[in-house]
C-alpha cells in the first residue's frame, strides 16, 4: 500500500502563491509531461486542503485527482497529484499545459489551493526566459565551486558506487555549459560520457552522467575514486564545470564535521501523518541529518553493518521520561526508518500531525524528545 504524509500548516491568504518555482528541463519536458513539486509544500498548502475522502484516496493509491484552472487563461483541466516518495508530479494534462503557455527552463510557475480546486499561473512580467548566451560558458574562477555536498553512506558504498547530485544545482552549473545534443541525450534518460579531473591529484576520468527523476547520479569510475581517496560519511565532496570537464576536490580541512553540543538537538522534525500511524508504526527521518548528526558518530563497523544489513538495534530513550527502549534503524536508502518500539511510543506520548520531535545521538545511545508547549 502506499501512504502519503501530510504536515499541518497555518492556512494561507486566498490572494497568495504560497508554491513558487523556477522550471527545470524536466518540467518542461514534452515527451515525459510532469511538473515536480516538493513534497513539503505540496502537503502544507494542498493536502492539508483537500477533502478526507481526497487525503484517503492519495494515500490509498499514491495519486488523486483533482480540478486544476490556469489562472491566466481561465482554462480548466482534470489532473493528477502523484506521490513519489520525497516529492509529488502533477500529471495528466501537464503537457498540453506546456506546449499551450510555451514554458521553458527558468520560467517561474506559482500555484495554490482555493475552493476545491489547483490554481496556477506564470505571470508574463515575471518570466526570467534563460538568454541563449548562457549556454557559452564563461572561464571558471580557480577557486570557485558552486557544487558542494557532504557525502552520505550511500555516496561511500563501493558495492553500488553512484554518487547522486540535485538536479536543480547539476542543470544550474553544469549543464548550461553544455551542448542542446547532450542536455537531450540525458533528458531522455541516456547516459551522457564526461571527462572528469581530480583538481586535488591532476588525474583524469571518463564517467557519465545519468538522470534518475529528482537527481543526476555521477557513474562510471566513482568507485575507483570512492577507494583511492578513502572517502567516508561527512567528508565534503566540491565540484564545478570548466573546460569541457567536471572538476571535483576533496579538500582534507574538511573531512571533519563540527559535533553537535550536548545540549542541542540537531534533528528536529514536525511529525507527519505516517509518523503516528500505529497499523504500521515507523518515524521517518531524513538521510542527510541522520548521516550527519547520528551514523557521523558511530565506528567503522556499525556503518558497515547497516550498510550490509540495511537495520541495526540501537539503544535510545525518551528525554521527557527516561523511559528506554531497544529499537532498530533501518536504511531506506535517502531516507531512515526507525522501529521496533514507535507503535507504543506513539500511543504512549499521544502524538499526533504536526507535533515536533527533537533527535540526538549522545554517548552511544538515541534520545529523543517531544517538548510539551
Amino acid at each position: 500500500m502506499k501512504r502519503a504524509a501530510y504536515y499541518s500548516a497555518v492556512p494561507q491568504m486566498q490572494d497568495l502563491w504560497p508554491i513558487k518555482k523556477a522550471l527545470t528541463l524536466s518540467d518542461v519536458d514534452i515527451t515525459h509531461p510532469f511538473l515536480t513539486l516538493s513534497r513539503q509544500q505540496v502537503e502544507n498548502h494542498i493536502v492539508l486542503h483537500m477533502t478526507a475522502q481526497q487525503q484517503d484516496h492519495l494515500r490509498a493509491q499514491g495519486q488523486v485527482d483533482f480540478n486544476a484552472r490556469d489562472d491566466d487563461t481561465g482554462e480548466m483541466y482534470v489532473m493528477k497529484l502523484k506521490w513519489r516518495g520525497s516529492y509529488y508530479n502533477l500529471i495528466g494534462k501537464w503537457g498540453r499545459v506546456v506546449r499551450g503557455k510555451g514554458l521553458d527552463v527558468g520560467q517561474e510557475i506559482k500555484v495554490r489551493w482555493e475552493n476545491g480546486c489547483l490554481h496556477f499561473s506564470v505571470p508574463q512580467q515575471q518570466i526570467v526566459a534563460v538568454p541563449p548566451i548562457r549556454m557559452v560558458a564563461a572561464p571558471v574562477v580557480q577557486d570557485h565551486w558552486p557544487i558542494k555536498k557532504i557525502l552520505t553512506l550511500s555516496d561511500v558504498d563501493t558495492n553500488h558506487p553512484f554518487l547522486p547530485l540535485p538536479r536543480r544545482l547539476v542543470e544550474d552549473h553544469i549543464l548550461v555549459h553544455w551542448t542542446a545534443q547532450q542536455q537531450e541525450q540525458l533528458r531522455k534518460e541516456e547516459p551522457v560520457n564526461v571527462n572528469a579531473r581530480d583538481y586535488d591529484t591532476g588525474e583524469g576520468y571518463i564517467m557519465k552522467f545519468k538522470w534518475r527523476g529528482n537527481y543526476c547520479n555521477l557513474i562510471g569510475k566513482w568507485g575507483t575514486i570512492i577507494r583511492q581517496k578513502g572517502l567516508g560519511v561527512g567528508k565534503e565532496i566540491r565540484l564545478r564545470w570548466a573546460n569541457e570537464c567536471l572538476f571535483f576536490s576533496v579538500p582534507q580541512e574538511r573531512y571533519v564535521a563540527t559535533a553537535s553540543g550536548m545540549d542541542n538537538w540537531p534533528i528536529k522534525k514536525a511529525l507527519t501523518l505516517s509518523d503516528v500511524d500505529t497499523n504500521h508504526p515507523f518515524l521517518t527521518l531524513p538521510g542527510k541529518a541522520v548521516e550527519d548528526h547520528i551514523l557521523f558518530y558511530w565506528s567503522q563497523q556499525a556503518r558497515e553493518q547497516l550498510r550490509n544489513e540495511h537495520q541495526i538495534n540501537i539503544n535510545a530513550r525518551d528525554d521527557d521520561t527516561g523511559d528506554p527502549y531497544l529499537m532498530k534503524l533501518r536504511w531506506r536508502g535517502s531516507y531512515y526508518n526507525l522501529i521496533g518500539k514507535w507503535g507504543k511510543i506513539i500511543r504512549g506520548k499521544k502524538l499526533q500531525v504536526g507535533i515536533e520531535i527533537r533527535l540526538r545521538w549522545e554517548n552511544g545511545c538515541l534520545f529523543f524528545s517531544v517538548p510539551q508547549l
